[in-house]
């Protein structure tokens, strides 16, 4: 409409509202003006009247409209008037052709019309001042044949639904007009049941339809409030719109967890889940296809029994909604359950799941775990066949780190109990982490590749293939089939390998002759060499001096007769000192293990044979001590007759120093050749024992590594090493101490004596025995020596060495009675119960007990 034509409708419709008010004035208020606010108002409404299109909102659908009418027929009991409006229909549908009407909904649509406002002829519309006032008109304005009829007393008597009754009275049309108006309102807000189905239909692929939208706030598909439902239907409506908030938190799972794939909180089983999911949705979409297609036909009236059942209803809906309902649920719960979840720990959440009484469940979780568990199945398959850990978003229960080559076995790789399903046991991951590490350490410690072919063994045993694809959810058997053949066949190869290639065997027994001085001639001829050295102080004794008199030792011994490998391993080592220490106190023995026995032979087991070592060493350089005494104290190292000259009292007590010095060293050889037969035999050789039968039934190199451990740690315990032997340990370690200073008083009282003797035999006539003494005259004729003195003083001087040796001896013996009787003490409350052989031996006479009763 050109601006012209618009501004002349503007200015009539201004003027017909002007007119209504000056003939109808409103109490109470002002003469209205064109420019008045009242005025104002009741333009806009005119405007929004007229400019309303009132038609109705349905579809232009003739048939469905036949179909309702014939429905309300039959709801209203008149069965005979629907099928006769049927026939009639058929005969009205069929007609084409010149002559026919076109427009057949619009003529079913003015006659449902008018049927609905003949029921509704006492429905007046109150006008008051909301609305505009009648505009009265003359017979000479209209004409008297204007109208066909005219409208008697008013508004005593009206039309609805738009049926224009011809008549004088000017009032129709305002009450025509409205009442039609409010009708159409009315009809819009009555939405038939298979538009509601179409509505649920689109809620539940998360689209909103016409009347059925997604409300935010309620976090679910309500109604509008514009739409007049029955009570029944809106719960209906409601509860089949379960299945699109359903689908959209399924939906938005897998649109967000595909969005940040390749994010590490996804991973690959995330992916493969969403994959699963989206399968699922797939044949969900298949099903909303077929019951879009359904809904299209109309639905049939009651008594119409012969017409076609495939329709669909809000009923119908509910029950073909039955099965993707719980689906949906489950896998919603499944989308919340797996949000913070990725890898072994979402597969194991979901197996919970899988533990259903309903048949359809249980497949349903199969199907899907099938689906998600196959990216986890295939890192099993890749790590017990291959040794690869393919696990780029730490989705595995195994978890590998960089480490050395020595710490590969202990430290390399781990399971990480997080990542654990709940539907692979503790054992069978156990099994499943050493078989792939077993393959990792035949090829990067070993350098071996002989492990594929025990591999594909493995894999032709358990009936499975080596290609990708062979284990899968459910196949529980197969997966342990596979990992306890492979498991078996790997870790035999590997012994085989440590065994036979690396001779784990002949170094372990290396290790017991030389670090636990089980070699006996190596040991007492490194002893006597390096005594005179180890006697300086340790900042002066050079390694290399050491090392030079260790392949001394060596070479005269059958140490030599030993594989070169073993010997080139063996080392002397010299442990931190302090200022006052000697190099008794800091010399050791290593042994070199490379890999891959430094997986056996930690620094922390080195350690340990370390501080085996220090204690056999010390417990051989006092057995070393004693047997230096020995030498010294053999009576015929002294000739008795030389002392006939001596007075009877200084013999007496020559004779009396002597018995006591030698009881002393009895004491001290009997308690230390027992309490080194007790290491040797009771400790050292049961453990070995021990060990050799545990290595030749050990299946793997756990076994082994476990083996191993018990024989160090029997040792240790069992040489009062443990940390539950530490009083006892100090306590022997103090004896040691007070066995050596009494070989230093023994070589003291002996060499006085043999001074003695040599200034005795210099004082005979003969020349010739002087001069046969003349070299042990010469090393003690120095000033204050006893040969320069007389033979009283000589006789007084020895009697007085031999009182304060006496007095030495006395308190080393009672020292040492005190500090045995205190070590034999806590033998029997020891918690190691070997520790009560080496009671048994050192008290087999029961002499100790029946010295010291109270004890």
């Amino acid at each position: 409409m050109e601006e012209e034509d618009q501004q002349k409708v503007a200015d009539l419709i201004k003027e017909l509202v002007l007119r209504l008010l000056s003939q109808n004035p409103i109490s109470g208020s002002q003469p209205l003006t064109s420019n008045s606010p009242a005025f104002q108002k009741y333009l806009r409404y005119a405007v929004r009247i007229l400019s309303a299109r009132l038609r109705p909102s349905i579809a232009p659908d003739s048939a469905a409209i036949a179909e309702s009418i014939k429905r309300r027929l039959a709801n209203q009991g008149k069965s005979s008037q629907a099928l006769t409006f049927s026939e009639l229909y058929t005969k009205f549908a069929s007609k084409t052709g010149p002559g026919s009407v076109d427009n057949k909904w619009a003529v079913l649509h003015l006659l449902d019309i008018i049927s609905e406002d003949r029921k509704n002829t006492t429905t007046q519309l109150d006008s008051s001042s909301v609305l505009l006032p009648n505009l009265a008109f003359n017979d000479a304005d209209l004409g008297n044949d204007s109208w066909v009829s005219r409208r008697k007393g008013g508004k005593e008597k009206g039309w609805s639904n738009g049926v224009l009754l011809v008549s004088k009275d000017p009032e129709n049309l305002r009450d025509i007009a409205f009442r039609e108006f409010v009708n159409l309102v009315k009809e819009e807000n009555e939405v038939k049941e298979e538009v509601l189905v179409r509505d649920v239909l689109y809620a539940c692929q998360g689209i909103d339809g016409n009347y059925v939208k997604f409300d935010a706030s309620s976090d679910g598909y309500v109604l509008l409030d514009s739409i007049k439902v029955q009570r029944a239907t809106g719960l209906m409506v409601r509860k089949l719109c379960e299945l699109g908030w359903l689908f959209r938190k399924v939906k938005g799972y897998i649109s967000e967890s595909m969005d940040r794939f390749p994010a590490e909180d996804v991973g690959t089983v995330g992916q493969a889940f969403c994959a699963a999911l989206q399968d699922e949705l797939s044949d969900y979409y298949k099903l909303l296809a077929v019951l879009e297609a359904q809904s299209m036909n109309p639905i049939p009236l009651v008594s119409d029994s012969a017409s076609s059942g495939n329709y669909l209803s809000l009923r119908r809906l509910s029950v073909w909604f039955a099965e993707p309902m719980v689906k949906m649920r489950l896998m919603a719960v499944l989308v919340d359950k797996c949000k913070v979840l990725k890898g072994g720990a979402m597969a194991g959440a979901i197996h919970l799941h899988a533990q259903h009484g309903d048949p359809m469940v249980q497949e349903f979780m199969k199907r899907l775990l099938r689906r998600v568990c196959s990216p986890l199945f295939e890192m099993v398959r890749s790590w017990v066949l291959e040794g690869e850990l393919e696990d780029i978003f730490a989705e595995f229960f195994i978890v590998g780190q960089p480490v050395k080559a020595e710490s590969l076995w202990r430290e390399g790789y781990m399971l990480h109990a997080g990542m654990l399903p709940s539907f692979i046991s503790q054992s069978l991951a156990q099994r499943i982490l050493r078989t792939g590490k077993s393959i990792n350490f035949l090829r990067v410690c070993c350098d071996d590749r002989f492990w594929a072919e025990a591999a594909t063994e493995a894999a032709a045993a358990a009936g499975t293939s080596t290609r990708r694809g062979g284990l899968g959810y459910g196949k529980t058997d197969a997966l342990e089939s596979l990992v306890d053949e492979a498991a078996k066949r790997i870790d035999k190869h590997l012994l085989d390998v440590i065994y036979n290639r690396y001779k784990f065997k002949e170094h372990c027994l290396a290790i017991k002759r030389y670090l636990l001085l089980g070699q006996g001639d190596f040991v007492q001829y490194l002893m006597d060499i390096v005594g005179p050295e180890l006697s300086e102080p340790a900042n002066t004794i050079s390694s290399f001096q050491l090392a030079g008199l260790l392949e001394t030792a060596i070479r005269a011994s059958n140490a030599q007769y030993d594989d070169p490998d073993i010997l080139d391993r063996l080392r002397v080592k010299m442990m931190p000192h302090g200022s006052g220490d000697r190099g008794w106190d800091v010399f050791s023995l290593e042994y070199d293990a490379r890999v891959p026995l430094d997986t056996v032979f930690t620094e922390s087991v080195m350690a340990k044979y370390l501080r085996i070592f220090n204690f056999l060493w010390k417990l051989r350089r006092v057995e070393h001590a004693l047997i230096g005494a020995w030498k010294t104290m053999k009576p015929n190292c002294i000739t008795s007759h030389s002392f006939n000259k001596l007075q009877h009292a200084v013999k007496l007590q020559l004779l009396s120093t002597l018995r006591r010095c030698q009881v002393l060293w009895d004491e001290m050889n009997h308690f230390v050749s027992n309490l080194q037969y007790y290491i040797m035999f009771e400790v050292l050789e049961v453990s070995w024992s021990t060990l050799s039968n545990e290595m030749e039934v050990a299946k793997d190199l756990d076994d082994l590594l476990a083996a191993h451990e018990k024989y160090l740690n029997s040792i240790v315990e069992k040489s009062l090493l443990g940390e539950r032997s530490q009083s006892l340990y100090k306590s022997l370690f103090v004896l040691f101490d007070l066995i050596l200073r009494f070989r230093s008083h023994a070589d003291r009282l002996y060499e006085g004596i043999h001074e003695l003797q040599a200034r005795t035999e210099s004082s005979l006539p003969s020349q010739d025995k002087r001069k046969s003494r003349k070299q042990m005259s010469d090393r003690s004729s120095g000033p204050g020596s006893w040969i320069s003195d007389g033979r009283k003083a000589l006789t007084q001087r020895a009697s007085e060495f031999l009182q304060n040796m006496g007095q030495d001896l006395d308190a080393i013996a009672k020292e040492y009675s005190l500090l045995l009787e205190n070590f034999i003490s806590q033998l029997p409350v020891q918690q190691h119960v070997d520790l009560k052989f080496l009671l048994f031996r050192l008290d087999f006479t029961e002499f100790y007990s029946r010295m010291h009763p109270s004890s």
